[in-house]
């Protein structure tokens, strides 16, 4: 069947009919009659030489052939109309999918994203956090920007910024901590790498004592629930510079370890799109812009 000769109206009704089992609510749906709705799948009925429908004395069933055909067409005709929705005003808008670990995005990209916005306005940017474990292939993702070594199977992995981390608290508790070992009087809040805190104390050259405080799977969390006095979390402090500024979260000691970086990722498989094109260049040049030159 030619392209070119493809009844796109019957098709069309019949998919409407099919998701509603009514050629009433079809007719509804495509602001035409019932009886136009019912001509239109008799006629794409005839044309294929099989029943699409089995008529009920109160209502519709699909035969097994209408049900064959109807995942086919819903799909096919919701990926039109997803790609019709991408143009306005004469401009096409290109979906581009990022899943970005919570601390960076917070801490680093949502003060940024008006720039992007402005700079590449082409983009319909959609972004979902996650905890570092993410399935690229498995939530439709351009791509992901992750804590780690950079060292993913499957991935392909662009340096964006060092992230050593750092003790951070709130600033009644930083009054009590003057040295490394002070910090074994106090809670120590924990992320999920449980080799953190004894790295740090190696780099600071103190003994590390039995961590016991509670664990959490967004360093952003944990700092928050630091700033609210329960503990000291470790975590990167350029993540979290405005609430330095602000002097809700103190940093008492320079000692920082490095136990990974920031990455962005995406499948070794993914061909690349002008959408992703743009936002790995504007994300790859703005993290590498020194501070206070954006």
């Amino acid at each position: 069947m030619a392209r070119a000769h493809l009844p796109l109206n019957a098709l069309r009704a019949f998919e409407s009919s099919a998701r509603h089992l009514s050629f009433t609510l079809a007719a509804d749906e495509l602001n035409v009659t019932q009886a136009a709705i019912s001509q239109q799948v008799r006629g794409l009925e005839a044309r294929l030489g099989v029943a699409l429908f089995r008529r009920l004395p109160r209502g519709l069933a699909l035969s097994d052939e209408g049900q064959a055909l109807l995942p086919v067409l819903a799909e096919s005709f919701g990926r039109m109309e997803a790609v019709v929705q991408q143009f306005d005003n004469g401009q096409f808008f290109e979906v581009l999918t990022v899943g970005v670990v919570g601390t960076f995005a917070v801490g680093w990209l949502l003060p940024r994203l008006r720039l992007f916005q402005q700079g590449c306005p082409f983009v319909d940017l959609r972004l979902m956090t996650h905890n570092n474990v993410v399935d690229l292939a498995g939530e439709g993702l351009d791509f992901a920007i992750r804590f780690g070594d950079g060292n993913w199977p499957g991935l392909k992995a662009e340096h964006l910024m060092a992230a050593p981390l750092s003790v951070l608290c709130a600033p009644a508790i930083a009054a009590r901590i003057a040295r490394p070992r002070d910090l074994a009087q106090q809670t120590l809040l924990r992320s999920y790498r449980a080799e953190d805190w004894p790295a740090w104390f190696a780099a600071a050259g103190a003994a590390c004592p039995a961590i016991r405080g509670p664990v959490f799977d967004s360093s952003r969390l944990m700092v928050e629930a630091a700033m609210q006095g329960a503990g000291v979390a470790l975590a990167p402090a350029s993540m979290f510079e405005r609430e330095l500024d602000e002097g809700r979260l103190v940093r008492p000691l320079s000692t920082e370890v490095m136990t990974g970086s920031y990455w962005l990722v995406r499948l070794k498989s993914r061909k690349s799109s002008a959408a992703m094109e743009a936002f790995r260049g504007w994300l790859l040049e703005r993290c590498f812009t020194p501070c206070g030159t954006e």
